[in-house]
């Protein structure tokens, strides 16, 4: 069994859509393997405040809000997860909205158990 820490990184590109402002995937579980979420950061690029939220969405699609519409202050950030873990396991997403297009930038590190 092999173990890999590993970065996602996201930067702020995605337009406002009718179905939620602005989402992304920024994590997704290989076949074959788990994921351990050690930490995320979610930075405002903008000049106001941004509401972002996180979630987790199972294989099934059942989903899970880790985080929905917490307030990120210009030039700010928000800390998703550093003492928590989030454990990911095949087929899993991680993702993440803004209310703002083009608003925020992503970390994500994570152990990739394979």
């Amino acid at each position: 069994m092999a173990n890999t820490f590993k970065n996602a990184t996201f930067i702020a590109d995605l337009a406002a859509n009718t179905d939620s402002p602005a989402i992304a995937t920024v994590a997704t579980t290989s076949p074959a393997t788990q994921t351990t979420i050690i930490g995320m950061t979610v930075a405002n690029t903008t000049s106001g405040v941004i509401s972002v939220g996180v979630k987790l969405v199972d294989s099934s699609a059942n989903e899970a809000w880790i985080v929905k519409d917490a307030p990120v202050p210009t030039g700010g950030s928000l800390v998703i997860s550093s003492a928590q873990k989030i454990c990911m396991e095949t087929g899993d997403h991680l993702k993440v909205r803004s209310n703002t297009a083009n608003s925020m930038d992503v970390i994500v590190s994570y152990l990739e158990i394979t």
